[in-house]
């Protein structure tokens, strides 16, 4: 590429701005003398260049684009895969509280069981004991009757009954 081509049209332009800001005026005029040749040479380059700088310009447009059609739905993906994700903790949750829930559930009931069954045999074990008072009372009774029959008791109370 030669040194000419190097320049944007941008750039051409804005010399060619200047040249003509910097040329000598005529006087008692509005006008100025420019070099011609020059001139039209800067204003064919950048004529030459526009057709380039319009298509890099296009692109740098398309890929503008496509950079931010792809942002976009980068981003929306991004956020999908974040309602799933809460989605499914907010779900995780419900299960955890429910099975919480459950386990409470049957331990209260399991607590309940126990407590009849303790209940129930507590019971069972008083009466049992009850009746086993009864037999042992009246065993002790007869013990005592026996050994009172032995030692001749009820002789000796008929006696000091009869010296009253």
């Amino acid at each position: 590429m030669s040194e000419a081509n190097q320049f944007t049209v941008n750039e051409r332009v804005q010399s060619a701005i200047t040249m003509v800001e910097e040329a000598r005026g005529v006087p008692l005029s509005a006008s100025c003398v420019v070099h011609r040749g020059e001139l039209l040479e800067i204003l064919d380059q950048a004529r030459g260049n526009l057709p380039t700088d319009l298509e890099s310009a296009r692109q740098v447009l398309l890929t503008r684009d496509a950079i931010l059609e792809e942002a976009r739905m980068s981003a929306d993906q991004l956020v999908g895969h974040a309602r799933e994700e809460v989605s499914q903790m907010v779900e995780q949750t419900k299960i955890v509280a429910a099975a919480r829930q459950e386990a409470q559930r049957i331990m209260d009931e399991v607590a309940l069981e126990a407590k009849q069954e303790r209940d129930e045999i507590e019971a069972y074990i008083d009466s049992r004991l009850a009746t086993l008072e009864v037999i042992l009372n009246k065993t002790l009774d007869v013990v005592q009757r026996g050994r009172d029959k032995l030692q001749g008791v009820e002789d000796k109370h008929l006696l000091s009954e009869l010296g009253e």
